[in-house]
């Protein structure tokens, strides 16, 4: 009686397909990919940051107005300081991407 092809045979018919394919894309493909992935990180990140700053601010603001009364005056100015930090804070990041993308050539001419 025949049963069909035996588990091992189909787990390395699997493994010579998977081979081809990883072959026939080529790094190039995922590093393009996960080039494009990472700058969406940053982004999200930086947008993240200023959120953050503003919502902090806020909430620093909105306390000390209930503890004192004064509903309108530390609000507002907490949320400048909130919205300074966060745009401080993204402007940190922008600078750290630009260092890495400034080193990357360097050690791509190095492996060369």
């Amino acid at each position: 009686m025949f049963d069909g092809p035996s588990p091992d045979d189909h787990a390395s018919r699997l493994k010579a397909l998977e081979d081809r394919i990883k072959a026939a894309k080529g790094d190039e493909a995922r590093h393009h990919s996960e080039e494009h992935y990472s700058q969406a990180q940053v982004a999200w990140r930086m947008v993240i940051e200023l959120v953050a700053g503003l919502g902090i601010g806020f909430g620093i603001g909105y306390g000390l107005d209930f503890l004192f009364g004064t509903l309108p005056i530390f609000l507002v100015l907490f949320i400048f300081l909130g919205f300074a930090a966060g745009v401080k804070t993204m402007m940190r990041t922008a600078q750290e991407v630009q260092k890495r993308q400034l080193a990357e050539p360097d050690s791509k001419n190095e492996d060369d």
